[in-house]
């Protein structure tokens, strides 16, 4: 089919400077590279340094080793295993509370969301939430609304206003936030659902799970409110240097996800391998007490030469403004050697575009003085 929609977008997009392709540059531990140039990545969610550690890459692949390769069927048919069963017991054993293997935090939060919340439910999201929870409310029954980022005044009106109208109200919010690297008020939306009866507080814990947390249980571990919260989503491919979620949720719930989420009950499941490798990274990310404490230490050295607010240690954003200016600027960090990319809109608001500096715990100290070099130039 040729279609001449298709190709004028493609060009109006190119023009914009908004056109998409697929990268040439190939990670490689903590580096990108590009032909013979080695960079620094500082674009990835490696950020405790697992995926460059060769002892945490053997220890993953002695764990898949012999393992099933594929599922060839989704879990409820003949895709299950007892690798699956270990690694959920290891998650509910850790957060007190049973958990659901998704293939990936898109999964999770596209099959859970319309499962749980119907027409009885009202849905009240932050401004910033991620596109996997946005499409997930999209595919929802419920009613939504969307609060300012980050702004419990404003929400807390949208409760008042619409408390008695439905049987739940479901706040949807992230702990860290991707592109700005600040973080939600956990114990206010904690305070608001011992408040208000019929709230659920539906939290995803991406950026959050493996950084922060005595345990690395996320954001929800280190403020304590891990009892409030209804439904944690997370996922394995940042922090845990491995690949697929899970969400941790209640007996009821879970046993109503399994019955009712589409993204579980219509996919082939994960490998027993990669759920193996997932298990033993998981381990890894409880006692990785030593790489979070480092973690933060150089996203506070960051932040305050940036005298960029507080935030998460591992993602901490430059903004630059306009779309070819911080295309200009990122060519000038990787002409330095830093792999760090521009984000533009739609992926941030028009006049925010920005360079996203995405740290790990592995970086070298002397490569981050470096970094504060050239961004002080």
């Amino acid at each position: 089919m040729n279609d001449p929609f298709y190709a004028a977008q493609l060009q109006a997009w190119e023009r914009s400077a908004h056109l998409r392709r697929l990268p040439e540059d190939y990670p490689d531990g903590l580096w990108i590279r590009r032909g013979e140039q080695c960079l620094w990545n500082l674009s990835g969610n490696d950020y405790l340094g697992f995926a460059a550690d060769q002892d945490a890459q053997q220890a993953a692949a002695q764990a898949a080793a012999g393992l099933p390769l594929t599922a060839s069927s989704s879990r409820l048919l003949t895709g299950n295993h007892a690798a699956a069963e270990a690694l959920e017991q290891d998650l509910a054993q850790a957060y007190r509370r049973p958990a659901l293997l998704f293939n990936s935090g898109y999964h999770a939060n596209l099959g859970l969301i319309p499962a749980l919340f119907g027409k009885e439910t009202l849905i009240l999201a932050d401004k910033a939430v991620h596109a996997s929870m946005i499409d997930g409310i999209r595919l929802s029954a419920a009613k939504h609304l969307r609060f300012r980022h980050n702004d419990i005044a404003h929400l807390r009106s949208l409760i008042e206003k619409h408390q008695h109208q439905f049987r739940t109200i479901a706040i949807l919010t992230e702990s860290v936030f991707s592109m700005d690297g600040d973080l939600a008020d956990l114990p206010a939306l904690a305070a608001l659902k011992r408040e208000f009866p019929h709230i659920m507080l539906y939290v995803d814990e991406a950026h959050g799970f493996g950084v922060y947390g005595r345990d690395g249980l996320g954001v929800a571990q280190a403020t304590d409110t891990l009892p409030e919260i209804d439904i944690i989503t997370a996922t394995f491919g940042k922090a845990a240097a491995s690949y697929g979620a899970f969400a941790i949720l209640s007996p009821s719930l879970k046993a109503y996800a399994v019955n009712r989420a589409r993204t579980l009950i219509f996919s082939t499941a994960l490998p027993a391998a990669q759920v193996a490798v997932s298990r033993a990274m998981f381990a890894r990310v409880q006692s990785a007490r030593a790489e979070r404490e480092r973690l933060h230490r150089l996203g506070q050295i960051f932040r305050q030469h940036l005298h960029a607010p507080d935030g998460a240690p591992h993602i901490v954003p430059q903004i630059i403004g306009t779309d070819a200016d911080t295309a200009a600027y990122a060519h000038k960090l990787q002409g330095h050697g830093f792999y760090c990319l521009p984000i533009r809109p739609p992926t941030v608001p028009v006049g925010t575009a920005r360079i996203r500096f995405s740290l790990n715990a592995a970086l070298p100290e002397a490569a981050l003085q470096d970094l504060l070099a050239i961004v002080s130039a």
